[in-house]
């Protein structure tokens, strides 16, 4: 338990509405502003859906919607994968030579600014371009290898951390009792 004495200030309740007023505030307004029928945005004309059927109506941008979430839902299940074999590398195999490397370079995008993270990648392609050939071309394939680099990270420290909480014990009693290795891991796991 605490044992520091609670100190309720008025304060604290204005410094806590301020910060969520500067926070959230910009994006009210976005969304206020996307209402309005003006073609300048300073500009109030009234309120209006119009801009939303422009945009359902453009297919250059429904085309880049659907390439989004396609890349999105790609890498999501590939980062998913790759994320559980890290962690279960990272929880079950315990220290082995390169664990304190394979553990930086898993976390690694966590802690780097996503815009270096992004550049570094983007060299590393222009790079393997220039040195065999791969990939020809920039776009959805290493778009999807980026995505899946840095949500790969946050994949694998979090289900590590879930590993680490359960208790052995429950997975060799399963296994004692007839479940394979891999019966206890998907039963156990995903509960």
């Amino acid at each position: 338990m605490n044992n520091l004495p609670v100190v309720r200030s008025p304060w604290r309740i204005v410094i806590l509405l301020l910060g969520f007023t500067f926070l959230y505030a910009p994006m009210l307004m976005l969304v206020i502003y996307s209402f309005n029928s003006s073609k300048l945005v300073t500009v109030w004309a009234g309120w209006s859906t119009r801009w939303y059927g422009e945009l359902l109506r453009d297919d250059a941008m429904m085309s880049a919607v659907g390439l989004s979430l396609t890349i999105a839902a790609c890498a999501a299940t590939a980062a998913a994968i790759l994320g559980t074999i890290a962690a279960v590398v990272l929880v079950r195999f315990g220290r082995f030579r390169g664990s304190n490397g394979f553990a930086f370079m898993i976390t690694a995008p966590l802690v780097m600014p996503d815009v270096i993270t992004g550049l570094s990648l983007l060299l590393l392609f222009v790079a393997l371009a220039h040195a065999i050939g791969w990939p020809a071309d920039r776009g959805m394939l290493t778009i999807w290898l980026a995505h899946v680099t840095f949500c790969t990270a946050y994949v694998a420290v979090v289900i590590s951390s879930r590993l680490r909480e359960l208790d052995r014990s429950i997975e060799e009693a399963a296994m004692d009792l007839g479940a394979t290795p891999l019966k206890c891991f998907l039963s156990l796991r995903y509960r």
